[in-house]
């Protein structure tokens, strides 16, 4: 595919669906980056998840300023997925963009997007892009995909199929994606009884659906010390649990051989992090649906046992995450893209 051709014809409107809990440092400047897109026919809904501190002022501010922006106040939080479906429900764009309340978009990032979904096909249901690292002070840190010197990611992409990709891997920057309205509402939207919303997304929709890469930097993507990220290694977390239950949807989901070898590399991955969450109970859950795509193997067999005697080691290794964050964050400044980091 040459590059996408947008019909100047259409303006479809896109629905930007902005979650926020204690961000007040940082909403106020992610709806403005809305409100100051290029394109114009955005419909944003802001959901306060019961806040703490003063989020909800600056978004109350706003809106007095902006009256056109529905905002949702939630008495006590629902979890991400919930609260993401609420806007959901109110939507009327063609598109969708789940914002988190401190990540930024470029002003040309909606406009471009739609151009290109406008150029694809109906069986394409995301559409995505590259992504800049800043930190708490808007600094940049570094890239999702390394840049050459003319500003391209370097390396290929996968675009197009990528189910397998995304069992194999995180490689897809969440807060980069478009997403087609039809697509998510025949999925149901988010999974409501999940704690997090990628992992899953990313298998419902690539198993039916195609995703196509736009090769620019469309997302300003904050990075912060107590990111979703690092509570995979809290003890008594959520999180292992709801990727155990994404697991069990691929399984259902796979139609080769092929698919089943990358989910069976996944589950081992969720294991390891499993022991240094100290859950037992969810290895052995992970350890059982491993059994029944190949044999777990002896260094397996060893770690949910290991898993079982709870050791202490979690405030060991988050030390040691403590001490790989500040790593990673030197060698993304120094061109090491954050994709190679994950993987």
């Amino acid at each position: 595919m040459s590059g996408p051709v947008a019909n100047l014809s259409k303006t479809p409107e896109v629905t930007v669906i902005c979650t926020c809990y204690n961000h007040e440092a940082f909403v106020k400047e992610s709806l403005l980056s809305v409100l100051q897109q290029t394109y114009s026919n955005v419909q944003l809904i802001v959901i306060d998840n019961a806040s703490t501190d003063d989020s909800r002022l600056h978004i109350q501010q706003l809106t007095e300023a902006y009256p056109h922006i529905t905002f949702i106040r939630n008495t006590h939080n629902i979890g991400l997925c919930k609260a993401f479906n609420q806007g959901l429900e109110r939507a009327t764009g063609q598109y969708i963009i789940d914002l988190a309340a401190d990540d930024v978009m470029p002003p040309q990032r909606i406009a471009k997007q739609v151009e290109t979904f406008e150029s694809l096909s109906k069986d394409y249901a995301v559409v995505f892009s590259n992504a800049l690292y800043i930190n708490e002070k808007g600094q940049s840190l570094g890239y999702h995909y390394s840049l050459t010197s003319d500003g391209r990611a370097q390396g290929q992409v996968p675009s197009g199929d990528v189910y397998k990709e995304v069992l194999k891997r995180y490689f897809i920057c969440t807060p980069t994606m478009m997403m087609r309205k039809s697509a998510l509402m025949k999925m149901g939207g988010y999974d409501e009884n999940l704690s997090y919303e990628d992992f899953d997304f990313f298998v419902r929709s690539a198993h039916d659906y195609k995703y196509f890469y736009i090769d620019e930097v469309l997302m300003h993507k904050r990075v912060l010390r107590e990111s979703l990220a690092t509570q995979f290694y809290r003890v008594g977390n959520s999180m292992l649990r709801s990727s155990w239950e994404v697991c069990n949807k691929a399984y259902d989901l796979n139609r080769s051989q092929e698919e089943y070898d990358l989910l069976a590399q996944r589950i081992r991955f969720f294991i390891n992090k499993c022991f240094v969450a100290e859950d037992a109970e969810q290895a052995v859950a992970f350890r059982r649906l491993l059994n029944y795509i190949e044999d777990p193997g002896l260094k397996t067999e060893l770690l949910v046992w290991l898993c079982r005697l709870h050791l202490p080691v979690n405030w060991l290794y988050r030390k040691y995450a403590h001490w790989r964050n500040h790593r990673n964050i030197a060698l993304m400044r120094q061109g090491v893209p954050f994709v190679q980091l994950e993987s």
